[in-house]
């Protein structure tokens, strides 16, 4: 009994492993040409901000138009504001600056 509750606990302990690995793979290469950034946006952000930035939902800023600085959206990403959770358990530091670049091509796109 032991060796048979030994051998399901090494399959699930693989199939945990390939199954999240594979997540890592689609986050870094999302289907459908996108970039990371915005695929994480699209995942992340879209509920309260939109997919153009502008939605406002729950009190949310309106991306398109921010003034803030690069680091300064990082850190609000990171951090977190008022109603907006803090990501920096969610996300990598490298995933939260991907966003951040995409947010700020919605700016541009004004």
């Amino acid at each position: 009994m032991a060796l048979r509750n030994t051998i399901l606990l090494a399959v699930l302990s693989t199939v945990l492993v390939l199954s999240c690995a594979s997540e890592t793979t689609e986050a870094a290469n999302p289907p459908g040409g996108k970039s990371r950034g915005a695929a994480l946006f699209s995942t992340h952000c879209t509920l309260c901000h939109g997919k153009d930035g502008k939605l406002g939902l729950n009190n949310a800023k309106d991306l398109s138009v921010s003034t803030l600085t690069k680091e300064e959206m990082i850190a609000l990403v990171t951090n977190g504001k008022g109603v907006m959770a803090a990501y920096k358990n969610v996300l990598t530091k490298a995933e939260i600056e991907a966003v951040v670049e995409h947010v700020r091509t919605l700016q541009a796109a004004e």
